[in-house]
């Protein structure tokens, strides 16, 4: 058995979740962001068709308002769902209490052993 081994695919495993977790992180944090710039400019919006309703040119503002609506679309790169970023976070989570766990245990192994030849 190799306790150096164990904890170098320990150390791999909890640096590649750590990767994952900043990962899962920025997604939710682009997506909270893209959502909450939508509100925005849906806001904006309203307000322009607002004040388009009453200078009569609702026309000429709803098509200003589907042609940026389509050209933002197009631009936009597609971005993961909020839900499965999430999912994600959790179960790098998981995979770095596994992996820390997994260190402990080659510790205390190393410990025991050292223990037994001294």
């Amino acid at each position: 058995m190799n306790i150096q081994s164990a904890s170098y695919s320990g150390l791999q495993g909890l640096q590649r979740a750590s990767a994952g977790v900043t990962e899962a992180t920025l997604d939710i944090n682009r997506q909270t962001q893209a959502s909450q710039q939508a509100r925005q400019e849906q806001s904006q919006q309203n307000v322009a068709q607002q004040n388009a309703v009453q200078q009569n040119e609702t026309q000429q503002a709803v098509a200003a308002a589907d042609n940026s609506a389509q050209t933002r679309t197009l631009q936009a790169p597609p971005q993961p769902e909020l839900t499965d970023s999430l999912v994600r976070l959790n179960s790098e989570e998981r995979n770095a209490q596994a992996n820390v766990r997994s260190i402990q245990t080659a510790d205390q192994v190393l410990g025991s052993v050292i223990d037994i030849r001294v």
